[in-house]
């Protein structure tokens, strides 16, 4: 018999087996096709779980679940406690762990345009072995100027990527060995240049969950009902929900697919003890979607070299639930941290709020935005009657254009994926992507394509 104890947030999903018949998990497919990623402890099989987050686990010899218990409970406890004080915990404690997880390391530290990677290159600007790294888009925003600047400003070494059109054909089989297939293909982009990772260090130092742990939905207090409509809305991605009603129907499960799904959030969100809407739902979402999708797609990282995730630390995790949500709104930690100790980087561009930075994003409304909206829509107007479109949407890399489309096809219509879904299906969703709505229809097309790996290489 063994004992596991599963983080707050797990790095990488870790199997055991159950009671059950050794089939597919129909009700779960559907459910992972409508969401992008397997809800819950869900996997494809019946008899094979994805060991829940913040729970003790024993288990026998043949990795058999025997029992579990919850060793974290979510909750929402604010202190009476002013944002200055907050703040200077904030800063204590994130410097603290980032220390901790890189001191006496080579440090590969990602940089975006954003907030999350701009608050590890503060704490980090001193560490004495690190190197950075951004990428853009073949044809995209060119993400990785802002990048060089906060990597310049802080002395770091620096390397841009571009990620290539079509990259993902030569990678896509290595990445279904490496994410076991329980994540769609399109948002790895680190597959493009995976290979040079491998001797710009020794970790990496990653800022995921930074967005949702010091933000909020902004929403008003709801009854529970109301907190359900959200959850479906923001967690059913655009066409999965047609898709996944086709497959139930398909496959002959009782009553519809819709009704099923919710009731399986329903009775997920009434675990959570937590009256506040926002801390709720916040920690709904990083208990289900960051635990089985985002934590997911660390596994490419992982793959290279071990990882180090500051937001991912259960000290961080006490602190959120302590801070009053008013204080966590709008990212105000992060810009302050920035701001207090780092006025430079500040002074740097904002992506999300672009043209303005972290001292002038509030201006990002009418009047002050219209010279550049206007500007940034004349040239991408432009570049699309010279036959250069504007890339912004990963699937656009991967299935936009005549190579794509001759490797798309092969993996939809001459895999194995015709075991599991009908021919008539495949093409209906494939024609309604390329001939009617190819932003609705491109999650229903890469969920088939993860499931013609799937078949391929796992269900032998």
């Amino acid at each position: 018999m063994k004992t596991i104890k599963t983080p707050i947030l797990p790095i990488r999903n870790t199997l055991a087996k159950v009671e059950g018949n050794h089939e597919l998990d129909l009700e779960a497919i559907c459910l992972f096709i409508a969401f992008g990623f397997f809800f819950d402890t869900d996997t494809y099989w019946k008899d094979e779980v994805a060991l829940s987050p913040g729970k003790k686990y024993q288990l026998d010899a043949q990795n058999n679940v025997i029992s579990s218990e919850k060793w974290f409970e979510w909750h929402y406890s604010p202190r009476d406690i002013s944002f200055e004080t907050t703040l200077g915990e904030f800063t204590n404690l994130f410097e603290t762990i980032v220390k901790e997880q890189t001191s006496d390391k080579k440090v590969i530290l990602p940089l975006s345009g954003g907030l999350d990677s701009r608050t590890q290159a503060v704490a980090l600007r001193n560490h004495p072995n690190l190197t950075s790294y951004s990428y853009d888009f073949e044809g995209g925003y060119p993400e990785t100027k802002i990048a060089k600047n906060i990597a310049d400003a802080c002395h770091f070494p620096f390397t841009s990527f571009t990620v290539k059109r079509g990259y993902l054909w030569d990678c896509i089989e290595d990445l279904a060995e490496i994410n076991q297939c329980f994540s769609e293909f399109t948002h790895p982009r680190q597959m493009a240049f995976f290979d040079s990772f491998k001797t710009m260090g020794d970790i990496f130092s990653l800022g995921h969950m930074g967005d949702l742990m010091f933000d909020s939905f902004g929403l008003p207090q709801l009854s529970f009902e109301k907190e359900v409509d959200v959850l479906v809305k923001m967690l059913v991605k655009k066409g999965g929900l047609e898709l996944a009603s086709s497959l139930w129907t398909t496959w002959g499960l009782d009553g519809t697919f819709e009704k099923y799904m919710v009731s399986r959030i329903t009775e997920s969100l009434k675990a959570f003890k937590i009256e506040n809407t926002n801390a709720k739902l916040r920690a709904f979402k990083t208990h289900y979607s960051v635990a089985r999708w985002s934590s997911n797609n660390l596994s490419v990282f992982d793959a290279i070299h071990p990882v180090t995730l500051p937001y991912y630390d259960t000290r961080m995790f006490e602190f959120m639930c302590s801070v009053p949500e008013k204080y966590l709104a709008n990212r105000q930690l992060q810009i302050a941290y920035i701001k207090q100790h780092a006025p430079d980087l500040a002074r740097i561009t904002w992506q999300g709020n672009r043209p303005f930075n972290l001292n002038t994003y509030h201006l990002n409304k009418s009047p002050y935005n219209l010279p550049y909206k206007i500007t940034n829509k004349l040239k991408r107007a432009f570049n699309e009657l010279i036959g250069n479109p504007y890339i912004s949407r990963n699937w656009e890399l991967q299935f936009v254009g005549k190579e794509n489309d001759k490797h798309l096809k092969t993996w939809l219509f001459d895999s194995k994926l015709k075991d599991l879904v009908p021919k008539e299906t495949i093409k209906e969703f494939y024609d309604n992507f390329k001939e009617r709505d190819a932003v609705t229809y491109s999650h229903p097309v890469s969920m088939l394509l993860t499931l013609a790996l799937f078949q391929e290489k796992f269900n032998i």
